[in-house]
């Protein structure tokens, strides 16, 4: 669930800048190197959810997420500084307050709780669940005097049926239902950081933007880990080779390589076609459970993704004509 905070907004949003051309310009030629960023996202993002579910197998929830996002931010402040110049880095107050703010709603709020149902639920269950992302995002824009189309809403109705289906699991016992309604409510954080990520002054770079919130939120979830006493009963020696291998994915692929592509398609590739990572991923996730860590794919995980999939679908096939 983890995405560039400043142009979307994880794990997991709705692109803001558009990458289209108008209603009556002629149609672009979609280029290799689209399509090969496009697959990254897709398959990488969708794989973010198994390698936390493999990582917190010997690694504190919290912890790691912390040392993932602070060690992820510094390496692409680090490559913004080298790429664009350390002017690059710059920003005010304000903007540093606000990137700190979205860092804590979407990684310590939205994706360290995902990370943490991880040690509860399937990372395939847990990946559906957070794909009713946008439909929060339609529910804020409501409150908020805005109008979504009819469509929008329709999408909000059949993505909270298909949100139903997916807690039959919990509600049977055959998974915790702790665990489902911590992705919920990381769902609603997560929605809320990326509302909000547009309505206050953000940095003019979306890298640094995004390496501010990612230092911010890794050092928020540290600080949780520590008082929740991860570090207690924690040892180094106890970690797994598969943990630290799927650590150190997360921190290249899924934070720096996938981010990369993504910011780049942004600029690229129609936003129709770069918003449909929003409902790609989650079969990505539970192909990958299902295939890696024998997740069971049951017929409300399968149903309620179904229709969870094709809400999303809905949603953002009327936002990209509205």
């Amino acid at each position: 669930m983890t995405r560039p905070a400043s142009s979307v907004t994880g794990t997991p949003q709705t692109p803001q800048t558009p990458a289209a051309a108008s209603g009556g310009a002629p149609t672009r030629r979609i280029s290799g190197a689209v399509w090969a960023a496009l697959a990254i996202v897709y398959v990488v993002w969708g794989s973010t959810y198994l390698g936390i579910a493999i990582t917190v197998e010997t690694m504190p929830p919290f912890l790691s997420a912390g040392a993932r996002f602070a060690l992820a931010g510094l390496l692409l402040a680090a490559i913004v500084a080298w790429r664009q110049g350390p002017a690059a880095l710059k920003v005010t107050r304000a903007q540093l307050a606000s990137a700190a703010t979205v860092g804590l709603l979407l990684l310590l709020g939205g994706n360290s709780l995902v990370v943490l149902a991880e040690t509860a639920i399937p990372s395939g269950l847990a990946a559906l669940l957070v794909a009713i992302v946008p439909a929060w995002v339609v529910v804020l824009r409501r409150a908020t005097g805005e109008r979504p189309g009819a469509g929008a809403y329709a999408g909000v109705a059949i993505g909270l049926a298909g949100l139903a289906v997916l807690t039959l699991p919990g509600l049977s016992g055959d998974v915790r239902l702790w665990g489902v309604l911590i992705v919920i409510g990381a769902t609603v954080s997560w929605s809320v950081g990326s509302f909000v990520s547009s309505r206050i002054p953000m940095p003019a770079n979306p890298f640094a933007a995004s390496a501010y919130e990612m230092v911010a939120g890794g050092i928020g979830c540290a600080l949780v880990g520590l008082g929740r006493g991860e570090h207690l009963d924690f040892a180094l020696s106890e970690v797994s080779t598969r943990s630290w291998v799927a650590l150190a994915y997360l921190v290249v692929f899924g934070s720096l390589v996938a981010f990369t592509a993504y910011a780049w398609l942004l600029h690229s590739a129609p936003l129709s076609l770069v918003a449909t990572y929003a409902y790609v991923n989650p079969v990505v996730a539970v192909l990958l459970g299902a295939l890696v860590l024998s997740e069971p794919v049951t017929w409300p995980i399968a149903l309620g993704g179904g229709i969870v999939v094709a809400a999303v679908c809905l949603i953002v096939s009327t936002e990209r004509r509205g």
